[in-house]
């Protein structure tokens, strides 16, 4: 009786899980993990991106124009850990939602091969087997929808307002840690005076908030009383950095 009750909880959580995964329409990929030197190095951006459509995913490159329709809040920002063992490469897979916390974390992916490069494919290939076996299938709630009809069930007679748009905020100019702004193609990238770009920003539907990538942590760049903020989870804990930039 005891095992079954342990598999019909494993079997409950799973479902929870695929029906969470299923509320977003789209996985954003970063060029670069922590792990390695350079963008697309080994070919592991291509390669995420390939067993991301086998999957069942839409999926795009940062760099990449995103289509109309497409809410920051309603993606999936992936991502690939490392973790250190000795004779083993050993790769997992995160999904993080807009705001850098994890919704899911993939089995771990291994290689026992000497040479990085087939190292690398062959681990996150292990590692997407567990991906691939979710049978991903966009559910058509996206995330903001369920959250709504949470809010209303809770509180049938107010309606909710929509949240006012926060001004730009003013740089402060003699600020040394100042960061400048140049577009991309969809967005921003923020540089310092070196000049090195420290952090990418990718529109959204709102002018004061935009999807935030820095260190290949990933999460978003907020306006909040004049100031922007760099927001992520870290830990299942809110993290809010203040940021100065001169757009």
């Amino acid at each position: 009786m005891k095992l079954k009750a342990l598999l019909a909880l494993l079997l409950c959580s799973f479902i929870g899980f695929s029906q969470s995964v299923n509320d977003y329409k789209a996985v954003i990929i970063p060029l670069k993990y922590d792990f390695i030197k350079t963008e697309n190095q080994y070919r592991l951006a291509t390669l995420t991106k390939s067993n991301l459509l086998k999957a069942g995913f839409q999926a795009f490159y940062t760099n990449e124009q995103i289509p109309a329709g497409f809410d920051r809040c309603e993606l999936l920002y992936i991502d690939v850990k490392k973790d250190n063992a000795f004779l083993v490469t050993k790769l997992f897979i995160q999904f993080k939602d807009c705001y850098g916390k994890v919704i899911y974390t993939s089995e771990t992916g291994k290689s026992r091969e000497k040479d990085y490069e087939v190292a690398y494919k062959e681990s996150l290939e292990n590692a997407f087997v567990s991906v691939i076996a979710l049978h991903y299938a966009y559910s058509g709630k996206s995330v903001s929808t369920v959250s709504s009809n949470v809010t209303q069930a809770a509180v049938p007679v107010t309606a909710v307002a929509n949240t006012p748009i926060e001004e730009k905020p003013v740089a402060n100019l003699s600020d040394p840690n100042l960061l400048y702004a140049q577009p991309t193609e969809n967005g921003y990238q923020l540089i310092d005076k070196t000049p090195k770009v420290v952090m990418k920003l990718l529109k959204t539907s709102r002018p004061d908030s935009f999807i935030a990538i820095k260190d290949g942590i990933q999460g978003s760049l907020n306006a909040k009383d004049n100031q922007w903020y760099f927001e992520y989870y870290q830990n299942d804990k809110l993290v809010s950095e203040k940021i100065s930039v001169k757009f």
